[in-house]
């Protein structure tokens, strides 16, 4: 079913104030920093919060319409959630866990244990005995496939993921992550996903919309928006350093005076936009750089991290510096980073090719 959402819901010192649709069987992501309004979106979504204006729609029927007085409550919404604890019933088998939706509408007690059994085999197939187990006698990522299959069995026209791979080890989400896309792909499911995996949103969703303050500040197709991040925190989440300015005389003109170049898409004069770069075409001086590279960025180290084959060097910006710096990585390797011999709180350069620089218009 579809999705048609636009609300506004007050709170003290915050306003989630979004408008989002997804078509049937589409999965939407939503990214957004903590106190974004996330929750508080699946919240409206789900039933457990009423906007204070506004509407939700799911497929042809108004689940939540503030001006007309209509408000369906939770379990007769059709809305089904998978959080990222199972949440299960411990003293319910997972079978009579799986069965309990179905139930709840209605089916009969034999039927539903059918669905029931038959949805547990298709997201335990290699393991048909557990079924009749209690959630204490099941792993972890155990019990999140049996509450996957508690989620789609009443068949809800919505389904809502809320971090649905956030509390499974390393080993047990892979697989987990496979399984949502095929059983949401096969069943032509569609989803809001909340997440804070860039992996999650390339594998599962077919759009994205990035909240920020309670607001939408970005969407559309995943590729593009984790591709070519318009906003500081997909930017983030998608591993990639991003400086805002407007397009101006050629090049990107930063808030403070910084001109950054690199190959650009844009041709309004004074329109703003984004320079998008990996952390690792980012080189790194503990001296002020000779010759004329086109990017230099005068940064002061805050942290080293580790990651793999690498080390990432995270900046922020010198006394006084611009407010954009905040956050921007480099990604050198560990013979590097002994050549360089500095610690946290070192000033620093950041240097970055034209060529590596793309810059997009946000508009």
């Amino acid at each position: 079913m579809s999705l048609d959402l636009d609300v506004r819901l007050d709170r003290a010192g915050f306003t989630l104030d979004v408008a989002i649709s997804a078509a049937s069987g589409e999965v939407l992501a939503v990214l957004g920093p903590n106190g974004a309004g996330k929750s508080t979106l699946l919240g409206v979504l789900s039933g457990l919060l009423r906007p204070d204006a506004g509407h939700v729609r799911v497929g042809d029927r108004t689940v939540t319409d503030v001006e007309a007085g209509l408000f369906v409550p939770a379990h007769r919404r059709g809305v089904g959630l998978l959080a990222q604890q199972a949440l299960l019933f411990p003293h319910l088998t997972a079978v009579a866990n799986v069965a309990f939706g179905p139930r709840a509408q209605g089916t009969p007690k034999r039927e539903a244990e059918v669905r029931a059994r038959a949805l547990l085999a298709d997201v335990l197939p290699d393991v048909p005995g557990l079924v009749d187990r209690k959630p204490a006698q099941l792993s972890g990522g155990q019990q999140q496939r049996v509450a996957l299959a508690r989620a789609i069995a009443p068949e809800p026209g919505l389904l809502l993921l809320d971090e649905p791979l956030a509390a499974l080890d390393v080993d047990a989400a892979p697989a987990m992550r496979s399984l949502l896309r095929r059983v949401i792909r096969d069943g032509k499911q569609t989803a809001v996903l909340v997440t804070h995996s860039a992996l999650d949103a390339l594998v599962l969703a077919d759009r994205v919309v990035v909240l920020v303050d309670g607001r939408v500040v970005e969407q559309g197709p995943t590729r593009e928006v984790l591709g070519r991040p318009r906003s500081a925190f997909s930017a983030r989440i998608a591993g990639l350093d991003l400086i805002p300015g407007v397009w101006r005389d050629g090049a990107l003109h930063t808030a403070d005076g910084t001109v950054v170049a690199g190959r650009a898409d844009v041709t309004g004069e004074g329109e703003p936009v984004v320079a998008v770069f990996p952390p690792s075409a980012v080189a790194v001086y503990a001296q002020p750089p000779h010759g004329s590279p086109r990017n230099v960025l005068p940064v002061r180290l805050t942290s080293i991290e580790p990651r793999a084959d690498v080390v990432r060097l995270r900046a922020a910006p010198r006394p006084g510096g611009p407010a954009w710096l905040e956050g921007l990585a480099a990604d050198v390797t560990p013979a590097a980073v002994a050549d360089l011999a500095v610690e946290p709180g070192a000033d620093l350069w950041f240097v970055v090719k034209a060529t590596e620089v793309g810059i997009h218009a946000t508009g």
